[in-house]
């Protein structure tokens, strides 16, 4: 059985839980680094709190990742990649501080081992909620994401978006914990006919199978699958109506709520790189578009 939705990053704010990925092999090897604690986070010394100025003697930021592609993970040499640890680096780099170090755990355990300070940020690409809001503090998102479906060659039913899944009486597949399961269910999909599969490759392998007429996930993670596909392609991102409105996601760094300073910093640095290209220069390789490059704010999708 599927766990509740908002097991996975991808989720836009129903409910909160744990993730749905297996870590690679690398992180795997690295997990000791990264056990999730439950202790309260410690009250800072003086206002915005002090770790900035910690991090910038010690020379070295402890990143929380997933172990996910493209987000945060440990490739097969070994070595620390991904949007957002590229992203960390290069901000980090600015504010003084020249070493990254990641800390690999379960996305579920993120949140949990920021606040108990496993790590010092959280660098994984999450999705910016209001429940997650609740428990840290955000940077401005440094990408955004739309859905996106995997279909057959020439899309023969015609579907791009939830309503025509439902309108073609469509057989429908998402993967574990993601949010695409509430999107579905949202526009009127019933939940006990979603087939859910572990992850997009799964999702695939259904729909050149012929076992399904369309795998739905993120813009993203769509795009990169299909790529040596002959037999599927994927559609134009859109966005699912959430409550009856459109709803675009973004992903962020997450901080202690102690720490506002250092969250300060990271946003003008992280803006500066926006203005210039150079997060978009940063992202790409990792398979970001423009499409993916955004102004949206934490406050806008923290509600407020």
């Amino acid at each position: 059985m599927a766990p509740p939705i908002g097991n996975d990053r991808h989720t836009s704010g129903h409910t909160p839980g744990h993730t749905r990925r297996a870590l690679l092999a690398g992180v795997a090897a690295a997990g000791a680094l990264g056990a999730a604690g439950c202790s309260r986070v410690a009250t800072a010394s003086t206002s915005g709190g002090e770790l900035l100025d910690r991090l910038k003697a010690q020379g070295v930021v402890r990143l929380g990742i997933a172990g996910e592609i493209p987000f945060g993970y440990i490739d097969k040499d070994g070595q620390l990649t991904g949007e957002a640890p590229k992203l960390a680096e290069a901000i980090f780099k600015r504010l003084g501080v020249d070493k990254v170090q990641p800390v690999p755990t379960e996305f579920g355990s993120l949140i949990p081992g920021l606040n108990s300070q496993q790590f010092d940020v959280v660098a994984a690409g999450m999705y910016v909620t209001p429940e997650r809001c609740a428990q840290v503090i955000f940077a401005d998102p440094d990408y955004q994401v739309l859905d996106s479906f995997v279909v057959r060659k020439g899309n023969p039913k015609g579907l791009h978006t939830y309503k025509d899944v439902i309108a073609k009486k469509a057989k429908f597949a998402t993967g574990t914990g993601y949010a695409q399961i509430q999107h579905a269910v949202d526009a009127g999909y019933k939940q006990s006919d979603i087939l859910i599969v572990p992850d997009q490759v799964a999702g695939l392998n259904a729909v050149e199978a012929g076992r399904v007429d369309v795998f739905a996930g993120t813009a993203l993670t769509t795009r990169a699958v299909v790529k040596k596909s002959a037999k599927a392609e994927s559609t134009t991102p859109f966005a699912p109506l959430v409550d009856g409105k459109p709803r675009i996601d973004g992903g962020a760094f997450a901080f202690r709520p102690t720490e506002t300073n250092l969250r300060d910093a990271f946003n003008v640095e992280l803006h500066k790189l926006k203005k210039s290209g150079e997060l978009f220069r940063i992202l790409r390789p990792f398979g970001f578009s423009k499409a993916e490059m955004t102004d949206l704010t934490a406050k806008e999708l923290c509600g407020g």
